[in-house]
């Protein structure tokens, strides 16, 4: 099997060159359009005793603590900004750990319904809507992630 992927040859060259933060803003689009996708997808197929109302607000909470992360710059986190706002670096720590905490609680809440509403409960019943309730608000870490760290603040001009 060893040599099957050997004849492909790719003569694709992609100058990344100062597109580092293009790229990390399309991929954390891409992933908060996924999350969001697949969160529409699955309330629009289940219904109401498999898929509650209750479950967006988990993602809403997710989705704000995205715009939260990336609200303040890496520069107001470490202290070198030239504009450091109302309560400095601490408040823009502060900030910052408020809003890890509500996606990791986004994140926690997720787990556990998928887990104590779909894993465990018995009888016969799709397991899916948690899944896709834990994957989404996942996505939509991950897209947070990826817009905070992916992007460089030296090519802002």
């Amino acid at each position: 099997m060893s040599g099957c992927l050997d004849q492909i040859r790719c003569d694709c060259n992609f100058d990344l060159e100062g597109r580092r933060n293009a790229v990390a803003s399309v991929a954390a689009s891409f992933l908060f359009f996924a999350g969001w996708w697949l969160m529409i997808d699955t309330a629009a197929v289940y219904d109401k005793a498999d898929w509650t109302n209750v479950y967006f607000i988990i993602t809403i909470a997710s989705t704000i603590a995205m715009f939260m992360v990336n609200a303040i710059s890496n520069s107001q986190v470490r202290g070198e900004s030239l504009h450091e706002g109302l309560l400095g670096t601490k408040g823009s720590r502060l900030w910052l750990m408020a809003a890890f905490v509500l996606s990791f609680s986004s994140l926690v809440a997720a787990t556990w319904i998928l887990f104590s509403d779909y894993v465990l409960r018995q009888g016969d019943h799709d397991v899916w809507p948690g899944v896709a309730l834990f994957l989404t608000n996942f996505i939509i870490f991950a897209a947070s992630c990826v817009y905070k760290f992916g992007r460089t603040e030296e090519m802002w001009g």
